[in-house]
């Protein structure tokens, strides 16, 4: 939908393009010395073009900041970002998707304009809009899409989500460049949800990175400190562990929007929940995104404020590493789901304001299998009968079970230092103990816990507290596939015949009733597996300053929309 307000004309860019059927047109070298000034430099003489330049209209101005708990690590590198806060910052302020989903979740076009699929499936073909730069002033092309997928389909790459392309083409096979706005991608299997790796896979800017070696993208300093974008906010500045600026984008499309009524966007790093309430009581911050929900009744009380509480697309579990010998053996993590009192830790964690899961297949989604109840009810002296069959027995009357050899039932909760979860491990230490496991919790400043987890050259924990945003096409292929074991995402170390093949079988099948009884053998499966004990899917919760107008949350993330965000002039006070 287009805004009313001047019309930018883009002048003077230095951009040659080749028409249809022409070959690369190739872009402007980039210098060697160092990457980010020189990267950054060029942002800020293309967006000089525009000073003093600004659409009419009473909601163009001002600054809005947010406040969140987590740094975003990977930043806007979309090649390597595992990390939910990153990829929406990605989705939805400095980059671009080929496709976005709607309200109803259905597809809609983004960067590109349309798209078709080949009678048999086969092929998937992108028209892209033509009027879409990135921040530097270089336009986007079907060669930054191609760059793209050839390096999410690179293993040296290391994409977290390698499960998006189990059924393209990999490499340079799978994509086609037709034109400069004109491209092709190659499906080796039709399956399902072809479409879905498009709207959640940010396109990578080929001009600045084509040259930088695949196993040498994750360590770039493109992600933190120089991100070059072509969405509605271009990269400002990034103050580790304390904030991330962005300011709007002038030469966004007219039609997508144009530029964003905010003149700039804060993104506050506040690790302290406690902290960020009491910025958002003061004014220092518009938005607390995924708020406890203690302070929820203080958000609602003040007048100035808004609560907003809504079912999202998050679970929240402890993750298991099963290459640890007191943990390999699967009656072993079911004894720990049934010592754990779930319907308790989500009263007292979050006043009840979530969904027991059994699970991380969400209740929205079509596959949800409600006839599985609370399959893992609270039941200590169960617990203990597996632990018994498992051979891990009080053989020294200590109140700690011990294996055949004497190796004590020990395990280590870490977690990145918030109340929830240290409450969570804390009351998962007393439940454990009570069957006779010895768990301690370990705090660990969350992006040093998220290399220990996702890098497969670290793994080092034991159970681990997450929380996981789940994609809108359901697909566990990452985190429990025997072929990702080694892979960021492969951090629970399953490896199941029963779970591959249907992990392989789920998504070659369109037809949702057909679907259904594969997906309750799945769910099944993975009850008795146990890689995660998961506790519930919790509601999102938020705070907003009610001068920050048009926040509209839901279960495509806290950011959807960030560009329609404004602030009337009257409260513009920064």
């Amino acid at each position: 939908m287009g805004r009313k307000g001047l019309v930018l004309v883009l002048v003077g860019l230095g951009v040659g393009l080749a028409s249809c059927g022409e070959g690369d047109p190739g872009v402007g070298e980039f210098p060697s010395g160092d990457f980010c000034e020189t990267a950054l430099a060029r942002v800020d003489s293309f967006m000089g073009t525009f000073e003093g330049l600004m659409p009419a209209g009473e909601r163009y101005g001002g600054t809005a900041v947010v406040g969140a708990v987590g740094e975003m690590p990977g930043g806007m590198n979309a090649f390597v970002t595992a990390e939910a806060t990153a990829a929406q910052h990605q989705l939805f302020v400095n980059l671009m998707t080929l496709i976005q989903v709607d309200e109803n979740l259905q597809p809609t076009p983004y960067l590109a304009r349309s798209w078709e699929v080949s009678d048999d499936f086969t092929e998937l073909t992108f028209h892209l809009r033509d009027d879409v730069f990135w921040h530097d002033g270089e336009r986007t092309t079907a060669y930054d899409v191609e760059f793209t997928y050839l390096r999410v389909t690179d293993p040296a790459t290391a994409f977290p989500n390698a499960a998006f392309w189990t059924h393209y083409v990999k490499g340079p096979d799978g994509v086609e460049v037709l034109d400069s706005f004109t491209v092709r991608l190659h499906i080796e299997q039709p399956h399902a949800e072809f479409l879905m790796p498009w709207q959640g896979v940010a396109i990578m800017p080929r001009h600045l990175l084509q040259d930088v070696p695949a196993e040498e993208i994750p360590n770039h300093p493109f992600g933190s400190t120089c991100p070059v974008g072509n969405g509605p906010f271009r990269f400002v500045s990034h103050t580790t562990g304390d904030r991330w600026v962005f300011a709007a984008n002038p030469a966004f499309p007219q039609e997508l929007g144009g530029r964003p009524y905010l003149d700039r966007y804060v993104y506050r790093v506040i690790p302290e929940q406690a902290t960020l309430l009491a910025e958002l009581l003061t004014g220092r911050i518009d938005l607390y995104v995924s708020a406890l929900p203690d302070h929820m009744d203080q958000i609602r009380e003040a007048d100035d404020l808004r609560a907003v509480s809504f079912p999202f697309r998050s679970i929240f579990f402890v993750g298991w590493n099963a290459r640890r010998p007191q943990l390999a053996d699967a009656r072993v993590r079911r004894a720990i789901a049934l010592a754990t009192p779930r319907s308790r830790i989500l009263e007292a964690l979050r006043q009840g304001m979530g969904r027991l899961a059994n699970t991380g297949i969400p209740p929205m989604h079509f596959a949800f299998d409600p006839g599985l109840g609370d399959s893992l009810s609270f039941d200590p002296e169960r617990a203990r009968n597996l632990l018994e069959e498992a051979g891990w027995s009080d053989r020294d009357g200590d109140g700690v079970r011990e294996s055949a050899d004497g190796t004590p039932l020990e395990i280590g909760l870490k977690y990145n230092p918030n109340r929830e979860r240290q409450e969570l491990a804390e009351i998962m230490q007393a439940s454990l103990a009570e069957v006779g496991i010895a768990a301690t919790p370990d705090p660990v400043e969350f992006s040093t816990l998220v290399g220990q987890v996702t890098d497969p050259a670290q793994r080092d924990f034991d159970g681990v507290v997450l929380s996981l945003e789940i994609g809108l096409r359901v697909d566990e292929t990452d985190l429990f596939h025997s072929s990702r074991f080694d892979a960021p995402l492969g951090f629970a170390g399953m490896q199941d015949d029963v779970l591959d093949r249907l992990l392989d079988t789920l998504p070659l099948i369109p037809d949702r009733d057909r679907a259904l009884p594969l997906w309750s053998e799945y769910q099944h499966r993975i009850l008795q597996l146990q890689p995660l004990t998961v506790l519930y899917f919790p509601n999102r919760l938020a705070g907003v300053n009610r001068r920050l107008q048009d926040v509209e949350m839901d279960l495509r993330g806290d950011w959807v929309g960030a560009g329609r965000w404004w602030i009337p002039r009257s409260e513009r006070d920064r």
